[in-house]
């Protein structure tokens, strides 16, 4: 099977023009490769044109995720070292998207991070391991951002701590409001 290369991939315009033709045509051709097996197992066999569909489909999904002009946007991943733990910490951490737990500091002004949702249930006990969280600053803190102490607080209940961002950090965060 030819694999796909970049000269594949549509741009955004050009996609937006045939995405839902596309969409379509995917639907009908992943029912004949879908395959269940058991009562929990469902195979979908791909090929050049179900993962040149994902490719395209998943630009838009990480393009969401691009900070727009005075946010900052990042991926807070909940991380162990101990496969045994996961669970564990996960069950503790319940709730860290759901509420005003974390927050950023530009000197005085206080941003509280806006989480994706779809990546917690509380009333099933479920928190995923990886969220998505913007923070939009106000015009006075990001005109503040290089010369304050910027901070990256977690007040849930189960886990308080914060860091202080590095000059560096800070340095190329400001690209990103710009």
């Amino acid at each position: 099977m030819e694999l796909l290369d970049q000269s594949d991939i549509l741009n955004l315009v050009e996609y937006e023009r045939v995405r839902a033709e596309r969409r379509r045509e995917i639907v009908e051709l992943k029912r004949a490769r879908r395959v269940s097996v058991g009562r929990y197992l469902t195979f979908v066999f791909e090929n050049r044109a179900t993962v040149w569909f994902q490719i395209q489909e998943e630009v838009e999904v990480y393009n969401a995720l691009l900070p727009r002009p005075g946010e900052l946007a990042a991926t807070l991943m909940i991380e162990t070292d101990e496969a045994s733990e996961i669970k564990p910490v996960l069950d503790r951490l319940l709730g860290i998207d759901t509420r005003d737990y974390v927050k950023l500091t530009v000197g005085p002004h206080v941003i509280v991070g806006e989480f994706e949702s779809g990546h917690s249930d509380e009333e099933r006990g479920k928190l995923s391991a990886v969220h998505f969280v913007r923070f939009a600053l106000p015009p006075d803190a990001w005109a503040r951002f290089g010369a304050s102490e910027v901070t990256l607080v977690v007040e849930h209940p189960n886990q308080r701590a914060h860091t202080v961002l590095s000059d560096g950090t800070k340095r190329s965060l400001l690209d990103d409001l710009a």
